[in-house]
């Protein structure tokens, strides 16, 4: 294995992990999402009962909920997958790194998105209001992931 593959590999490791950690700084310290909160998303006054039903009544709880490190493995994995992306489009974009930062957010931010319009809008009746909040919170993830990988991945790559 080549140090590129294993740089562009860490790089994603990296941007995987800073994904997780702006998770648990929006979702885990305002929404009030772990067990025995009530917080921005998780208001009963605003909230849909079936959001609340199944994050934190509904046994089996979330995976999330009761075994986080694989989600957070499922992360990291895809982060790698970002920064394999990223390094096969790189050249082809302007030469902005914020330019970069921009589209590789763009990119990262269609799973989120799908994620909330087909799982709390569509099946659990979650408010448009708090979906915004929610998608804001994915975007500053998906941003901040995004500005790792492009920021590691323009620094000088070990070639071997």
């Amino acid at each position: 294995m080549n140090a590129t593959w294993v740089y562009r590999a860490l790089t994603g490791v990296v941007g995987g992990l800073t994904f997780g950690v702006v998770n648990v700084l929006t979702f885990g310290l305002f929404s009030g999402s772990r067990p025995g909160q009530t917080g921005l998303l998780f208001d009963p006054s605003t909230q849909s009962a079936k959001v609340i039903a199944v994050w934190k009544q509904i046994q089996p709880l979330p995976v999330l909920v009761t075994q986080p490190w694989i989600i957070t493995f499922g992360l990291v994995l895809l982060g790698i997958i970002y920064a394999w992306i990223y390094a096969s489009v790189e050249k082809a974009w302007p030469r902005k790194a914020r330019t970069h930062v921009w589209r590789l957010t763009a990119i990262t931010f269609v799973a989120p998105v799908f994620f909330e319009m087909m799982g709390p809008f569509n099946l659990l009746h979650e408010p448009s209001h708090l979906q915004l909040i929610e998608l804001a919170f994915w975007i500053v993830a998906c941003f901040a992931q995004s500005l790792v990988i492009v920021m590691m991945h323009r620094r000088k790559v070990p070639r071997s």
